[in-house]
């Protein structure tokens, strides 16, 4: 399991709608080549994926909460739990697990992950922010 923790400095509210922004995640989880699905997320929408380097799966949240979203993805040998959890104080935490073959042989590949998509979602609530006061 990989985890690790960052104060986001945005509202609880906007972090919560970059995780929820299904069809967006690519473009700040580089993983994602492509998510195909309904505009609104909600717990078991389930997503067509298509992650690095061409393998395709489902995304599906499972959880949907206030302070916590938590969302499974896997293509074939992999499969991913993913869980972010929103603290009040802008303290994002991230969490994953990964399991299947293709996670044994990419695990050392995806040390220091968790701290690095924070940063990219961090990044990601900026350009959004920005966007909308342009």
């Amino acid at each position: 399991m990989e985890q690790a923790t960052e104060t986001i400095h945005a509202s609880q509210a906007a972090i919560r709608q970059v995780l929820l922004d299904a069809l967006g995640l690519p473009e700040w989880n580089e993983a994602f080549l492509a998510v195909e699905g309904p505009r609104e997320t909600n717990p078991g929408t389930r997503y067509a994926l298509r992650v690095r380097p061409g393998f395709a799966g489902e995304l599906q949240y499972t959880v949907v909460e206030a302070d916590r979203v938590e969302m499974v993805w896997q293509v074939p040998g992999f499969r991913e739990v993913s869980t972010w959890t929103i603290g009040a104080d802008s303290r994002v935490t991230h969490t994953f697990e990964q399991s299947g073959p293709l996670a044994t042989v990419l695990r050392p590949a995806y040390r220091n992950i968790a701290t690095i998509r924070l940063a990219r979602l961090a990044n990601r609530i900026r350009q959004v922010q920005l966007a909308h006061t342009a």
